[in-house]
């Protein structure tokens, strides 16, 4: 006889206490193995697959996509033992106790199965119990529709928009946030133009229009987070010019010798992790509770990244241990990683130090928020040609402004100053970094 066994939103780590859900990976009535993917969810911190630790036949799934579940509500049940289509016992279902892996947002230990998918011309929608006791119907959309983000199906599904009739404008005719934005104001504007002029005067103005977005997942996560550090952190900014044509051509050196490519940004990390040595005070944290400044003796770098999803700051681990080939190959993998929407909550958390390559945006300098409880943040403007004076002489160069935002409990402007003039040094005479291999 199959026993049900219910299994609950589990703890996702890194003090997260709820989670929306962005996709159900199975159907009511499906077969899971142990461990298998059964739904995608989204935290504060990052987009997590939640592998379930019984295998059985899905009896019921509690909450439809876009619902909010706290840790440790149900979600879903399962079978154990139950008959499978062909008449026998699923094997998997023999550990009723489950997996005995410990769920903290990365899955559990052994390799998922294969899930199944619902294809167009597959059959009907499934419905599926809800916590309100109505069917919830899975939303299956005929044709392939070029979106990636669940976020932006959402935002179409809620305001009744139709993405086949849209055309993306990015990469291969990706549909993107902004687009599905910007036909909801077209729609908006057109209904305007429609509504026929009143026949009596308003007594009161009109609400505002506009659209709506409830300030939750990443971007709550960010406007909490930014909103601390502007209440708790005494931030003060420094910056400097500094001439960048050596530390290029020194990039250009190191990628004509062959092997792997050496990234900008790594290069500027390495920088970084020498100035952090010579000047500790500003790779720290501040524990007002007990009144002291914790210098850490590892450095863990955030970058600052711009996704689909908003802003993210993934991290580096032991930066100060690894040399620019290494930085540049971790770089790459967490932009990717970023990029998709696969980091998990311990690649986004433990910084110490972030750098801010705002450059890439096509602006010059900035007073960026410091990442809260860091101690400080160097932000990079782009490089670019501008007359500079070089050996007593006007040249062109390439010019970047650096600056540094700092948490002015942890040190004074001289020990700032110091960190960002040895910055701009190394930049400018890239061999100063020799004295510190």
């Amino acid at each position: 006889m199959a026993q049900v066994l219910e299994f609950k939103l589990p703890d996702l780590g890194e003090g997260l206490t709820e989670a929306e859900i962005v996709r159900w990976l199975v159907e009511v009535g499906d077969v899971v193995a142990v461990d298998q993917p059964v739904v995608e969810v989204e935290t504060a911190k990052a987009m997590v697959e939640v592998p379930c630790p019984y295998g059985g036949v899905v009896t019921a799934r509690f909450g439809e996509e876009g619902t909010e579940l706290p840790v440790g509500s149900p979600l879903i049940t399962v079978a154990v033992g139950a008959p499978v289509a062909d008449g026998s016992t699923d094997g998997s279902a023999a550990k009723s106790e489950g997996s005995g892996n410990v769920l903290v947002g990365y899955g559990t230990s052994e390799a998922p199965a294969r899930r199944r998918r619902v294809r167009p011309g597959q059959g009907a929608p499934v419905a599926s119990p809800a916590p309100n006791g109505q069917a919830a119907v899975r939303e299956v959309v005929e044709g392939p529709v070029p979106v990636i983000s669940p976020l932006v199906r959402r935002l179409a599904r809620e305001n009744g928009l139709d993405l086949r009739e849209l055309t993306g404008s990015g990469p291969d005719g990706l549909i993107l946030r902004a687009d599905v934005e910007n036909a909801l104001r077209s729609a908006a504007a057109q209904d305007k133009v429609a509504e026929p002029a009143p026949t009596a005067p308003q007594t009161s103005a009109p609400a505002p229009e506009g659209i709506r977005v409830p300030l939750k997942g990443i971007r709550g996560a960010v406007a909490d987070k930014l909103s601390r550090s502007r209440r708790e952190i005494p931030d003060a900014t420094c910056w400097v010019d500094a001439d960048a044509t050596e530390l290029m051509r020194a990039r250009t050196a190191m990628n004509a010798a062959g092997g792997p490519k050496i990234s900008l940004l790594a290069l500027l990390a390495r920088i970084c992790t020498a100035a952090l040595a010579r000047f500790p005070e500003l790779n720290s944290t501040v524990d007002m509770a007990a009144r002291e400044v914790v210098q850490f003796d590892h450095v863990h770098i955030g970058f600052a990244a711009q996704t689909e999803r908003g802003l993210v700051v993934p991290v580096v681990r032991d930066a100060h241990a690894r040399d620019a080939e290494s930085l540049t190959a971790e770089f790459a993998r967490l932009t990717e990683a970023a990029r998709t929407g696969g980091l998990t909550p311990g690649e986004l958390t433990g910084g110490t130090f972030t750098l801010n390559n705002y450059g890439v945006f096509g602006v010059d300098g900035s007073t960026p928020i410091i990442n809260h409880p860091e101690a400080a943040m160097l932000g990079v403007g782009r490089i670019i040609p501008k007359p500079w004076v070089h050996e007593g002489e006007l040249a062109v160069r390439q010019v970047v402004q650096l600056s540094l935002t700092f948490d002015h409990r942890v040190c004074d402007g001289g020990t700032a100053g110091g960190f960002l003039r040895y910055v701009a040094d190394c930049v400018e005479q890239p061999a100063v970094l020799l004295r510190t291999l």
